[in-house]
């Protein structure tokens, strides 16, 4: 197994924390999206130009999304659906530059997939009550209790492994590539991937950005209203 690297280390209450490339990536991301987000939100017009035009169309697709799925009784989830479909296509997107996409790490996915497994859990205590929501684990029969824990507690593992397992796939079929082109030409290994790069670095990558956003509304819906 390779072993994972630091980029740099950071000083914090005299711990040394090393930086992995995924961390440096995501907040490479971060970074670059908010300064989009603060550019194409400056100034809106009445009468939207390009720019603003481009950003109306992201939140058109974001709302439909979640309307769709949802209902009109969740478009309180729009900002947190919208991060996700942001941010995880960002994420998936990085190999298309030549940067191995930080879900390949199963430390990212996992922490994606509990910040989900939380407000899914808040959001049903939230909207039927304590009481109600613990209910909800012996029911229609107390002796399926286990079943029903078990099939709450696989949510936030369901959803990590599925995007990390698909990512990393992608990654080692993509090394696998390279490395049987490594005998022939630079003008080959140049070429002859592209391809592949379409399918698992744009493809795959929206993909499983789309099942990622589908499970989190569904799940969100069907646990607050069971």
């Amino acid at each position: 197994m390779e072993k994972i690297v630091p980029l740099f280390h950071i000083k914090f209450f005299g711990y040394s924390i090393g930086i992995v490339e995924s961390i440096f990536a995501q907040w490479c991301i971060i970074a670059l999206v908010a300064i989009l987000c603060i550019c194409f939100t400056r100034n809106l017009k009445t009468i939207p130009n390009k720019k603003q035009n481009i950003m109306e169309m992201i939140m058109d697709l974001i709302n439909n999304l979640v309307r769709d799925n949802m209902g009109e009784q969740y478009m309180q989830f729009v900002p947190y659906i919208g991060t996700i479909v942001i941010f995880l296509s960002a994420l998936n997107l990085t190999g298309l530059i030549g940067v191995t996409p930080p879900t390949v790490d199963y430390s990212v996915t996992l922490a994606l997939a509990l910040i989900t497994f939380f407000i899914v859990q808040w959001y049903a205590i939230k909207t039927i009550g304590l009481g109600h929501y613990f209910k909800g684990f012996v029911e229609p029969y107390a002796f399926i209790l286990p079943i029903n824990l078990i099939e709450r507690i696989m949510l936030p593992v369901s959803l990590s492994f599925r995007l990390f397992g698909n990512m990393t796939a992608g990654v080692i079929i993509l090394d696998l590539a390279y490395s049987s082109l490594g005998s022939l030409s630079g003008f080959a290994q140049l070429i002859l991937p592209i391809p592949i790069h379409f399918y698992f670095d744009l493809f795959d990558g929206l993909i499983q950005m789309v099942i990622f956003a589908m499970l989190t509304m569904v799940n969100i819906k069907v646990i607050a209203e069971h």
